[in-house]
């Protein structure tokens, strides 16, 4: 089945990515500060059924389409590696923002706040390159079943995500506040998180793996 190697590496990628800034951090972040913790819980179970629906699809059937067509699998790993770059380039740039660094936003309803927190995540670039690009490396064809060591994997990843955002959404008021008071600590996080996004990307450009059949 799925080995120890394989879920420590993905638990790695997991938490690298979900620490770097992105559009599901920054919406959580923002409804957290700006409506209180229950909008970004809410917001927090639209992310999670958005991974959801990723993982589902890319197991059951965008997998198969990949071995048919493996030079659209190494087209994507590409964007996913160049979006990562540019990420990375954003976040270590003079002046680069921090998620932490919000603005204002009018209270929404939490049947508008699940629906946002899924779509963000439904049309969040890091998603599809978790699901597309990343994991789908970690699979070994010689330890079990791939569709379920993808659903395995999908799981950790997702598990790795939610306790993150989960605490992130409790302490959001609390780290604004914080980093917001020491500019020099603002400087740490988006270098340490531009730099782990960095090294995702690289791994993922270099990377001569190929997609594995179910």
């Amino acid at each position: 089945m799925v080995t120890m190697s394989s879920v420590l590496a993905v638990s790695v990628v997991a938490l690298g990515m979900v620490l770097t800034p992105g559009p599901n951090m920054m919406y959580l972040v923002s409804r957290s500060i700006t409506q209180g913790r229950r909008a970004g819980l809410v917001s927090l179970a639209g992310v999670a059924l958005g991974f959801l629906v990723y993982l589902t699809a890319t197991n059951l059937g965008l997998s198969v389409l990949f071995v048919a067509v493996p030079e659209l699998y190494q087209v994507i790993k590409l964007a996913g590696a160049a979006y990562l770059g540019w990420l990375a380039f954003k976040t270590l740039r003079p002046g680069g923002a921090s998620v932490f660094e919000t603005r204002e936003l009018a209270a929404d309803s939490p049947r508008r706040l699940f629906t946002m927190g899924l779509l963000t995540n439904l049309f969040n670039p890091k998603a599809a390159v978790l699901y597309l690009s990343l994991i789908p490396q970690f699979i070994r064809p010689d330890a079990g079943h791939v569709v379920a060591q993808g659903f395995l994997l999908g799981g950790v990843q997702l598990a790795v995500s939610m306790a993150v955002n989960l605490a992130i959404i409790l302490a959001a008021g609390t780290i604004a506040v914080f980093l917001g008071r020491r500019p020099g600590w603002l400087r740490v996080q988006r270098w340490v998180m531009g730099s782990v996004l960095g090294l995702i990307a690289v791994k993922l450009a270099t990377d001569r793996g190929r997609p594995v059949p179910v």
